[in-house]
């Protein structure tokens, strides 16, 4: 089998940060990470998924939602793959740097966080999720699209 292309980025030359992992047609992968990959220090399994409500809540409600293509959680729970269509690198960043602010201010009942609305409806943690986006949150605020490229 083909050797897939996230396997073929060395993890252990980058941390937190927002990266163009590919590029297929006009849909770009960006991968969010908000740990530091190997680095022991990993999203919950409670804050994840709350952050991919309120990510995918807030991502999908944006001036962009028309290019939002997907929102969720890496399996090694390092972070979050976003697929957006074609759209400037700058308005990539703003969404993220804006979902993460709307993740740290949130306050009230969580979307889609009804029995009725939710697989695992109670599985969910509000005040980790706020912290767990904090680091990232602050490399961004002056994140440049030149940023955007792993390190080899």
């Amino acid at each position: 089998m083909e050797r897939i292309t996230s396997f073929s980025t060395d993890h252990t030359k980058f941390g937190v940060g927002m990266y163009i992992s590919r590029i297929d047609d006009d849909i770009i992968t960006y991968d969010v990470r908000m740990k530091k990959p190997n680095g022991g220090d990993y999203l919950s399994g409670t804050s994840a998924h709350t952050i991919e409500h309120l990510f995918a809540t807030f991502a999908r409600n944006s001036d962009i939602k028309a290019d939002v293509i997907y929102v969720g959680p890496m399996g090694c729970l390092t972070g979050f793959y976003v697929l957006l269509r074609s759209k400037e690198k700058e308005a990539a960043i703003k969404l993220v740097k804006d979902a993460l602010e709307f993740i740290k201010d949130f306050q009230g009942e969580l979307p889609g966080s009804k029995f009725e609305e939710c697989g695992n409806f109670a599985f969910h943690d509000l005040e980790k999720a706020k912290k767990d986006v904090s680091e990232l949150s602050e490399i961004l605020k002056n994140y440049s699209p030149e940023q955007l490229i792993y390190p080899v």
